[in-house]
């Protein structure tokens, strides 16, 4: 069974507990999974991912998307600590696809808002079409996403619903109750657990259920950013352990042959920063981002502009909503991953909603 774990402190090693569902037998799009709800997956590897990549269709769609976000990763920190430090989150854009230089949502650098508009594929602000959560805390009011935009919000999670799968949520801080009060029915399956090891332990043990979709929020490098400044040593030290974090969730696909083929696997974040916060929706380091992308058909080691002539590189630059070419943003994580299940966009959503993202390379006629 599902279970909504929600810890207050980090600290607090006896999260408070409620259980929440059981979850469904057959989901949408997981042909190629266990037939047996909570059966162990098997136990063996693929061989060279990246050869098996390139021997996919490049129209193949995923079965399953799981989408990470690690909360406050700056791209630099990457560069930083390089292949020896971040092997797994490297490993990654060795075998895809992948820029350092996406964008946040261009009104706010804060960690609901942009996660809210990953999901939902739109913009902040509400009067221009926006989903209108605007803070950043546990409030109760507004109670819903619905109630912040003043219109009715789809999301990722209702679009997989309405198709017949069973979407998961699992998350690292709180403030993300607003999506299950948001979107009830969809949301079932939420775990919230602050400690990010114990919350991994639970995501890995769910990939052995069918499930078309699920999300994943990591918080470690904000958490240090916060309280020790983002890039510093103490900050660095918790992306190379978010990274083994990755590491073990890799392992856990690569010992399915069903996960290693049909898993589409998504990584960004919702801000960067750098020294003591990350708030000021004008600076690069709090709005340029990571965007990776694994998963059938994706080619090894590509990068997403040259993949994509259709949208371009910002160097250092924030663009409008309005310039003619948009950059790669976190908001378009709710669409490409409905693109890769073969979904519909989000109903309302302003980011990829054309679903015009590739990460695969066409097909030759």
């Amino acid at each position: 069974m599902t279970l909504l774990t929600v810890s207050r402190s980090a600290a607090d090693r006896r999260p408070r507990t409620a259980r929440l569902a059981a979850l469904g037998a057959a989901l949408l799009l997981t042909a190629g999974l266990s037939s047996t709800a909570g059966a162990s997956p098997t136990r063996s590897h693929l061989p060279d991912p990246a050869a098996a990549a390139r021997s996919v269709e490049s129209d193949a769609e995923a079965t399953t998307v799981l989408a990470v976000s690690i909360d406050g990763l700056n791209p630099n920190a990457l560069t930083r600590l390089g292949r020896a430090g971040t092997p797994n989150l490297h490993r990654i854009m060795d075998e895809g696809a992948s820029t350092l230089n996406a964008r946040t949502e261009v009104e706010l650098t804060v960690t609901l808002p942009n996660h809210t508009g990953m999901v939902t594929g739109r913009r902040i602000t509400a009067r221009t079409g926006g989903h209108g959560v605007i803070w950043n805390d546990d409030r109760k009011r507004p109670a819903t996403v619905q109630a912040a935009s003043g219109r009715p919000v789809e999301s990722v999670f209702t679009v997989v619903n309405r198709a017949g799968g069973r979407p998961a949520l699992f998350a690292s801080k709180t403030k993300f109750l607003l999506w299950k009060r948001s979107w009830p029915l969809a949301l079932k399956d939420t775990v919230i657990e602050e400690r990010n090891g114990v919350l991994v332990t639970e995501l890995i043990a769910d990939l052995a259920q069918e499930r078309s979709f699920r999300m994943l929020h990591l918080s470690l490098p904000d958490v240090a950013g916060h309280k020790h400044g983002f890039m510093g040593p103490r900050y660095l030290a918790a992306v190379r352990r978010v990274d083994r974090l990755v590491g073990r969730v890799l392992r856990a696909v690569d010992r399915s042959p069903a996960l290693s083929q049909g898993l589409a696997l998504l990584v960004t974040a919702d801000h960067g920063g750098k020294g003591a916060r990350h708030s000021v929706a004008t600076s690069v380091a709090n709005y340029r981002i990571p965007f990776l992308v694994r998963g059938p058909g994706v080619p090894a080691g590509s990068d997403l502009y040259e993949l994509n002539p259709t949208y371009a590189d910002p160097g250092r630059r924030q663009p409008s909503y309005a310039a003619a070419r948009q950059p790669v943003r976190n908001g378009m994580l709710a669409n490409l991953s409905l693109d890769l299940l073969g979904l519909p966009p989000v109903p309302g959503s302003e980011h990829d909603a054309g679903q015009d993202l590739e990460v695969t390379p066409p097909v030759a006629p």
